[in-house]
């Protein structure tokens, strides 16, 4: 299995790169021509480095990257200053998603593949009608409205629930939903749900990234664990 990641540069993209290299999986990664990542990615055997912008790539250029691919995984976001928020982009992630699902379907596999995208807990499961109070209501519209990365989150994670759907026989997903991100050094107890079980706005939880990334590892090598969420939005919670 190779797995391709993109946002791979990021705090919980490096965690999930660190845990499948770890795991002794050929992985790739699409990351900006200065990305940050650790020097030992550069000789590391089993990791294929493509530096590259995504929001220039074509869905030509991505079908031959996604060619030998059979897991995917979308860790990117908006870097928290003026212009990752406010600037183009806007629709960084729901863009990355739709070239890459677009790509896996122009090459055709022969099964279905894997993809798993790291989204929000402020992202309803709009599959599932989840019930949020009226005041969670207006504060989450005003982000939507007033913050552009709220919107990217939901229409990358709608792409998937209606253009991909529930039943394509060439992509799987599932989308992983953490509340407010912490940094561990170290993969602790988590609980998985699969609907918020606290106010995402008035009770946050926590959720560390290093978390995140072993649940989504884990997604990619278990069938087992794949198969019970496959079409889900379950949001992970640190205990």
């Amino acid at each position: 299995m190779k797995t391709l990641i993109v946002g791979a540069s990021g705090a919980t993209g490096k965690q999930l790169t660190e845990q499948l290299l770890a795991a002794k999986k050929e992985v790739k990664i699409i990351i900006r021509p200065h990305s940050n990542i650790p020097e030992s990615w550069n000789q590391h055997k089993k990791l294929h480095i493509i530096h590259r912008n995504i929001s220039e790539m074509k869905v030509e250029e991505m079908t031959e990257i996604v060619s030998d691919c059979d897991a995917f995984a979308c860790c990117l976001g908006h870097n928290l200053t003026l212009k990752g928020i406010f600037g183009k982009p806007r629709k960084l992630v729901t863009n990355a998603v739709q070239l890459i699902c677009e790509a896996i379907l122009k090459k055709n596999p022969s099964q279905a593949t894997k993809f798993v995208l790291m989204n929000t807990v402020g992202n309803q499961n709009r599959d599932k009608c989840e019930e949020i109070s009226p005041a969670q209501k207006v504060v989450v519209a005003l982000i939507r409205f007033l913050i552009p990365p709220q919107a990217d989150n939901e229409k990358a994670s709608d792409y998937l629930r209606l253009k991909v759907g529930h039943n394509n026989p060439k992509i799987e997903w599932v989308v992983v939903r953490p509340d407010a991100l912490i940094n561990e050094k170290e993969v602790s107890h988590y609980s998985l749900h699969p609907s918020p079980i606290r106010s995402a706005i008035f009770n946050p939880g926590e959720t560390s990234r290093i978390n995140v990334a072993h649940f989504i590892a884990q997604l990619m090598q278990n069938n087992a664990l794949w198969n019970e969420w496959k079409g889900q939005m379950p949001v992970i919670y640190n205990e």
